[in-house]
């Protein structure tokens, strides 16, 4: 039986499409993102400190969220469209990438002081950190991921490619780098280390690829497609593809479960899909109906939590990070 609750002017229905499973997702609270109004971007987790940054590219903010009290702890303003965020692997820095300007802003994760602004030209966006060598990696402009350091505030390398990248995720066995460019319909692989691209792997008729997750191992890619809505999982040395299902439309997030063996995908259309593991292959197990335009997400291994982005809206009330605990 499909459970629904009332939340607001919103409801959450957790609709299993396994006969007999039990709920893969269950709602464990929200956190309202009081006078916040536009689009929701990109979420990043500061660990140590027990926060959620969230992109608010509508609202040219990015709020600081305290998950042991679920409060805003604090919200850094008169920003430029921010769409990425992340915490820099050692901890001591936020960076907020925003499309409008091209800046790369970093603020101290203390006191949330700017200590330094990163001219990237245009449209910076997603955000990624290397725990290995301390720096980040940020897309932007029409074909480019810049290397990072975080201390100085430098660029200290340039990887083109042939378009703007979107979702793109760093191997975490190698010095690799996914990278989805839905312009120019294929998605590439780098090397961080040498700044060039290193393969090609064309879409196969699939466009609109956004999201991108790597699996703990390094052995599994997963890419989201809009047009077909479709969840395709590649061999990472390769990209042969090991499963492609059909998925909710306009996805955003994408993530391994890797306790349960599932995976997660958050769309636009109002929903996420959990896929599950079977065999050697992976099988649709749930849809979680969420809110028109709650599209971005973030899985949290470490804290076992689902974080989901609720922008403002007539049926779904205040803008607010929902959050679910995974069973």
């Amino acid at each position: 039986m499909s459970r629904c609750r009332a939340l607001a002017a919103a409801f959450v229905c957790l609709v299993p499409t396994i006969a007999g499973a039990a709920e893969p997702l269950v709602s464990d609270g929200e956190i309202v993102l009081d006078r916040v109004r536009g689009r929701i971007d990109h979420l990043a987790i500061d660990l140590p400190r027990h926060r959620l940054l969230v992109a608010e590219l509508g609202n040219d903010t990015v709020d600081v969220l305290d998950l042991t009290k679920r409060v805003r702890a604090a919200q850094l303003a008169g920003l430029a469209e921010p769409q990425g965020v992340g915490v820099a692997p050692r901890g001591d820095r936020y960076a907020v990438a925003n499309a409008r300007d091209g800046t790369v802003r970093l603020y101290d994760a203390e006191d949330w002081r700017l200590t330094g602004t990163i001219n990237l030209g245009s449209d910076a966006d997603n955000v990624r950190a290397d725990r290995s060598t301390g720096q980040l990696f940020v897309g932007y402009g029409r074909g480019g991921i810049a290397t990072i350091d975080p201390t100085t505030a430098k660029v200290s390398g340039t990887t083109e490619l042939p378009a703007h990248p979107e979702g793109f995720q760093l191997d975490p066995r190698g010095p690799r780098i996914f990278v989805n460019l839905p312009d120019a319909h294929r998605m590439v692989i780098a090397d961080r280390d040498t700044k060039r691209v290193v393969a090609t792997w064309n879409t196969a008729g699939l466009s609109g690829n956004f999201p991108m997750a790597i699996d703990n191992t390094g052995a599994l890619v997963a890419v989201v497609f809009r047009s077909p809505p479709t969840l395709v999982i590649y061999a990472s040395t390769d990209g042969t593809v090991r499963s492609r299902l059909p998925t909710c439309g306009d996805a955003d997030d994408v993530f391994f479960d890797a306790q349960r063996q599932r995976i997660y995908v958050s769309c636009g259309s109002g929903a996420i899909d959990v896929f599950a593991a079977s065999g050697a292959d992976y099988e649709h197990m749930a849809r979680v109906t969420t809110t028109s335009g709650a599209r971005t997400s973030l899985f949290v291994p470490e804290l076992d939590r689902l974080f989901v982005a609720q922008r403002a809206g007539v049926l779904s009330g205040d803008a607010a990070i929902r959050i679910f605990r995974p069973e």
